[in-house]
């Protein structure tokens, strides 16, 4: 009997069109759930979605989860028991590492000036600043970190590594008031989780060397909003920011105008083709659970 796989979207009926053993079944959360629910044993959910409910009610033979995307902390408080949790790590690394390295060079290459210079037909012709060179602090070593370190490098910038704790190439997270004063530039490629919920505070902020530029490239929570708007107006710190908090930001929200800022819509991993890299990752950790294998992305749950 086949494993019955619930997907979100045509391309997911395509890709998992030929795994042996699976039948995948299109669903909506905006429509009556189909009558393979009730025997679905893996659900790859869409994402944005609205809230999941009662999961164990809807889905009553429920054993995986699988994201396409990296951020699990939505869902990780409400996984029924027993059901595994994977997500979609090694999809998106590559294009938000490249979203990464774009806004750097948009930052200190000045590009955005010079496009609204043409945009007035001024010829704003000025030396500017360069990435050649610079040291930059990537906060978070997993395989988004490694991705961006990848890219960086041949760019001559000197890259320093911090995980949750130590381990060699990579410092840990509590070396962070020695590191920051010293590099250039900070990248933010965390999960958001309880411990990394804030971090960067007004303390975190102030430690960073002036005319630092601090990318967030994780969770907008990460980031105290307030403080980062306080040093953006006092000048003293540049950002790039793909996300935000809060997420999508209102009109009249003052990250809109802060100076120094480049703000993008949380657009960083959304390229054409990503969503077919998330199902060959997707298709790949389908194969190790129907094998009995451990999954590689697993975050929460056991077997």
């Amino acid at each position: 009997m086949s494993v019955i796989v619930l997907v979100p979207d045509e391309e997911g009926l395509t890709e998992l069109a030929g795994l042996d053993g699976v039948q995948p079944v299109r669903f909506s959360w905006a429509e009556p759930l189909p009558p393979e629910a009730a025997k679905a044993e893996i659900l790859i959910p869409a994402t944005p979605m609205p809230e999941p409910g009662d999961l164990a009610t809807a889905f009553p033979n429920l054993k995986l989860i699988q994201l396409l995307a990296a951020g699990a902390e939505s869902w990780v408080d409400v996984v029924p028991e027993g059901v595994l949790l994977s997500n979609c790590r090694g999809a998106h690394g590559g294009s938000t590492a490249e979203w990464v390295v774009a806004v750097l060079l948009a930052v200190y290459r000045e590009l955005i000036d010079f496009a609204a210079a043409a945009s007035e037909r001024r010829w704003n012709k000025h030396a500017t600043d360069t990435l050649l060179g610079k040291r930059v602090l990537i906060v978070g070593a997993g395989d988004l970190g490694e991705e961006l370190r990848r890219r960086l490098e041949p760019f001559d910038v000197s890259v320093t590594m911090v995980g949750t704790t130590a381990r060699d190439g990579v410092h840990g997270v509590d070396e962070l008031p020695e590191l920051l004063p010293s590099h250039d530039a900070v990248v933010l490629m965390v999960p958001l989780t309880s411990r990394t919920r804030g971090m960067v505070d007004a303390r975190f902020l102030a430690a960073m060397a002036d005319g630092a530029v601090l990318v967030n490239a994780a969770r907008g929570p990460v980031v105290d909003t307030d403080a980062l708007l306080a040093e953006l107006t006092a000048k003293r710190l540049r950002a790039a920011l793909d996300v935000t908090d809060p997420e999508p930001l209102p009109e009249d929200h003052p990250l809109w105008t802060a100076p120094g800022l480049l703000l993008t819509p949380h657009v960083g991993g959304v390229v054409r083709g990503g969503r077919g890299r998330a199902y060959a990752v997707a298709v790949r950790e389908i194969e190790r659970y129907l094998r009995g294998e451990q999954l590689h992305n697993l975050v929460h749950g056991e077997y």
